[in-house]
């Protein structure tokens, strides 16, 4: 690709698919052909999108264990004229991905910074999960270890957005169970799992339901996940229409179903719908 003398080059941020190859738009199979390197996170998976659409474009490592010490690499090579192409195995770069670093670094020194959009995990989750998408909130990947992880979950509870996450295939029990005991087991969630590949799946249901289904389907704890919790709704629970209906459900049927019907109908936490019962009953 010819220079232009005196003229930094340009950092292309280039989505790529999360599943299907043939997500790809024509714009970044052109860039990836026309750059001077692609900078990619696991050049022998990338190699495999390159091939389908006959790229040849030469590829170098960068993930998050060499970000530091590649960044200035290719920042020196931009800063010289030549244009890099960032792609991740998945999806968009430095959605839960590297490329941060590299991106101050352009910025900082005048280099363009552009992106060719498309495929996104969180987006293609949230697009199809039947959930609110006006405002949602992306937590990346939830702590490993117990205790951290329980932590991040306590400082969500209250939280009104939908909450947004990855989790992997060796966690994914296990984080349901923290979030059915303390997000409430009836509050609504959707499992979506392996994205636009062969064996897509998206369920949704209760926290405590979905938790169920997973463990009595081994098939269906394989794979890569993103988990989507509705949040909490921002009216408080004891307002007149909640109390109207639970006061027209308990009359007709017993009070556990009334309480279970008063929530999903309403949309309030069943612990909450449960505790104006109470109140209703001592009142």
């Amino acid at each position: 690709m010819a220079k232009q003398p005196g003229k930094g080059g340009i950092l292309y941020i280039v989505a790529t698919p999360i599943g299907n190859l043939g997500d790809i738009s024509p714009r970044a199979i052109g860039i990836l052909s026309q750059v001077d390197v692609i900078a990619a996170e696991d050049t022998r998976v990338s190699r495999k999108l390159a091939d389908r659409y006959r790229i040849d474009t030469p590829m170098i490592a960068y993930h998050d264990h060499n970000e530091r010490r590649r960044a200035p690499e290719l920042l020196d090579r931009l800063v010289h004229g030549e244009e890099i192409a960032l792609i991740s195995d998945a999806g968009t770069p430095l959605i839960n991905d590297a490329g941060y670093h590299l991106v101050r670094l352009a910025q900082e020194h005048g280099i363009r910074v552009t992106a060719a959009p498309g495929p996104c995990a969180v987006i293609n989750a949230l697009s199809i999960a039947g959930l609110p998408t006006d405002r949602f909130v992306f937590e990346g990947f939830l702590p490993s270890k117990a205790a951290p992880r329980r932590r991040r979950l306590e400082a969500l509870k209250d939280e009104s957005r939908t909450i947004i996450a990855y989790e992997s295939v060796h966690r994914i029990l296990a984080t349901l169970r923290d979030m059915v005991s303390i997000f409430d087991a009836h509050r609504e969630a959707v499992i979506a799992r392996e994205m636009t590949k062969k064996f897509e799946t998206v369920k949704r249901d209760t926290l405590a339901n979905l938790l169920a289904w997973l463990e009595n389907e081994p098939r269906q704890q394989k794979g890569e996940f993103v988990l989507l919790v509705h949040g909490r709704p921002d009216t408080a629970p004891e307002t007149a229409e909640l109390q109207r209906v639970l006061t027209l459900l308990r009359a007709a049927v017993p009070l556990k179903q009334a309480v279970d019907l008063a929530a999903h109908i309403t949309g309030a936490s069943r612990n909450e719908v449960y505790r104006l019962a109470l109140r209703q009953s001592r009142g």
